[in-house]
């Protein structure tokens, strides 16, 4: 099998497919030697590698670049989390998006929101149907073979009625025909199973403090689960408690003592 194929058969498993989230070479290797099965990249800690912040600061070659040698480094299958696409015409996305396919990317997450002046922006769903559908059917048109991931955010940007807006808008993913549905900073029990339910696309939910664990969300009937740029926060957090620890002892001992 391909590794689109392989990514494809992950999300129809009973087990939730459990992603490595990376952002350069060296953390893909990592995710692999651990066995996780595939990996997806977060926008938001490549950008931080950069020296950049989230929301398509870094320029699209310089994140192809990343995406490439973290493709070289690994044989698991990569996502790419794509923001909001990384142009601002429907041709540019698609271009975006053939590019990753044509070196083996089999997946991407695209938003359903927008930054605007510094601040995240909900696409009506009038606008969410006029932005995707050229996208999706040029992809198509051109048999572009990759797992379109559409990540929706009432929840992440806390609008009123959460459940009821992404009820609405899984009605326009499930016409538009993408692969799968990512609903970040969903947590409740009852709101993740409202989802699950109203959907045969596989859902996708991420890492908060909240959430519950792999067996819950595996009984809930949730398909999929990334962490977002938690874990990558957590090891600079470790990496700035070490270095704090030894200008503190002024040695290196704290990094060899666990």
């Amino acid at each position: 099998m391909t590794n689109i194929q392989i990514f494809k058969e992950l999300h129809i498993q009973d087990e939730p497919l459990l992603l490595g989230t990376v952002w350069n070479a060296q953390s893909a290797k990592g995710y692999q030697k651990l066995g996780y099965k595939a990996l997806a990249t977060s926008s938001s800690a490549v950008a931080h590698s950069l020296g950049y912040e989230d929301g398509e600061e870094m320029s699209f070659d310089e994140y192809f670049y990343i995406v490439e040698r973290i493709l070289k480094s690994v044989d698991v299958p990569l996502s790419v989390d794509l923001e909001g696409g990384y142009g601002h015409t429907s041709d540019e996305i698609v271009s975006n998006i053939s590019k990753l396919a044509a070196i083996g990317v089999v997946g991407i997450n695209i938003e359903d929101s927008v930054i605007i002046d510094g601040s995240r922006k909900l696409l009506t769903q009038e606008q969410l149907y006029e932005k995707l559908k050229p996208i999706i059917s040029e992809l198509k048109k051109n048999t572009v073979e990759i797992f379109i991931n559409l990540r929706t955010d009432p929840f992440l940007l806390g609008i009123e009625n959460p459940v009821d807006e992404t009820l609405q808008r899984i009605i326009i993913f499930e016409e538009l025909g993408v692969d799968g549905i990512f609903v970040p900073c969903i947590t409740s029990e009852n709101d993740i199973e409202t989802i699950v339910n109203a959907t045969g696309i596989p859902v996708n939910v991420m890492c908060m403090p909240e959430l519950p664990d792999f067996a819950t969300l595996k009984r809930l009937g949730v398909k999929r689960i990334s962490s977002g740029n938690f874990l990558n926060d957590y090891i600079y957090n470790s990496l700035e408690a070490a270095g704090r620890e030894v200008l503190l002892k002024q040695s290196f001992l704290p990094v060899f003592v666990q």
